[in-house]
């Protein structure tokens, strides 16, 4: 693990069990939501993780945050496993390390005031006393953009912006190294999303903060990352720097992405790429690489044996077994 590497993910694996339909069969069955999965976040940087509903993102997420617990692998956060880590140790590193979720709404309590939901993670790690939190509530609402004056306020009184803005305040109160954001501006409003999106920006390089930012929305992941890790059904299949994955993407699963971005100039033409057939299941995915059944180039041996994710320079790695064929080349 290098020395400015904070989060490290290793190997890591999650299935879940789903029961048979068949009331007297002994066969087990299991989601494969996340597949042997390895990436790492630098300190200050935004990593950017895109990929099609259901790919397992934020199942990814919850993983790293502790939520639920990895099968295998290893979670390293600061040098130290994740997943080894109990006690004071475990609540001392999940201090370094917040959420901020999809649907504001949902991810705040309703019977508690702003002033409450912000100063939360003070009262579970029992820092400041109570004079100190009510003014660490207020620098912390103005620091995302809102008045002192809706601390005591509750969320039902407020926009689907304002309601993320506060999210984002409980997530920034610990000062923490490491923010998660898990389609923190999908559910948001076009015009509001770029509001949040500078906000993070500016939270970053004021916090020296580490994102780890979960999209399904290709143009505002290149927006805010610097690195990107492509998933499909459960597996990265690509990783790379943001110029390099967005100019020169070498995955035909990345590339078919890439050209379904809409551009706002109606006399280009572009070509987009279809990949043919559903996305397989989870619980049964196909053998070799997964996207063998949808991939216009697959040949015999991508059904065979799954391709590993090499590294093609120094900032780029892809897990294609056709990397060499003539016909995957950049879109235009």
């Amino acid at each position: 693990m290098k020395s400015n590497t904070l989060l490290e993910v290793r190997n890591v694996k999650k299935y879940f069990p789903v029961k048979d339909k068949n009331l007297f069969s002994s066969q087990k069955h299991y989601v494969q939501a996340v597949n042997d999965v390895s990436f790492t976040i630098n300190e200050g940087e935004t990593f950017g993780l895109v990929g099609e509903s259901g790919c397992g993102k934020s199942t990814l997420a919850r993983l790293i945050m502790g939520l639920i617990k990895a099968d295998s692998g290893e979670i390293n956060f600061q040098g130290k496993n994740f997943l080894d880590l109990h006690g004071k140790e475990l609540r001392k590193s999940r201090k370094q390390m917040q959420m901020v979720f999809q649907k504001p709404y949902e991810s705040l309590n309703p019977k508690m005031t702003v002033g409450q939901i912000i100063s939360a993670p003070f009262d579970i790690h029992g820092v400041y006393n109570k004079k100190e939190r009510i003014q660490k509530v207020k620098e912390l609402l103005e620091m995302v953009g809102l008045s002192q004056q809706y601390i005591n306020r509750y969320p039902h009184e407020f926009s689907g912006g304002q309601r993320q803005r506060i999210g984002i305040a409980r997530a920034i109160a610990l000062h923490p190294k490491l923010v998660i954001c898990d389609e923190a501006v999908s559910a948001l409003d076009v015009s509001i999303q770029s509001q949040i999106l500078n906000l993070l920006n500016d939270l970053q390089k004021e916090f020296k903060l580490t994102y780890l930012f979960i999209s399904h929305d290709l143009s505002v992941v290149k927006h805010v990352s610097d690195k990107i890790g492509v998933m499909y059904l459960g597996e990265l299949v690509e990783v790379g720097d943001s110029e390099t994955i967005y100019n020169n993407p070498k995955h035909p699963y990345t590339q078919a992405l890439l050209s379904a971005i809409p551009i706002p100039d109606p006399t280009y033409k572009k070509e987009q790429i279809i990949l043919e057939g559903d996305l397989p299941s989870p619980i049964n995915p196909p053998s070799g690489c997964r996207l063998s059944t949808r991939c216009p180039y697959a040949i015999p041996v991508c059904k065979e044996m799954k391709p590993a994710l090499d590294p093609l320079d120094t900032n780029h790695s892809a897990a294609c077994h056709l990397l060499s064929n003539s016909k995957l080349q950049k879109i235009n």
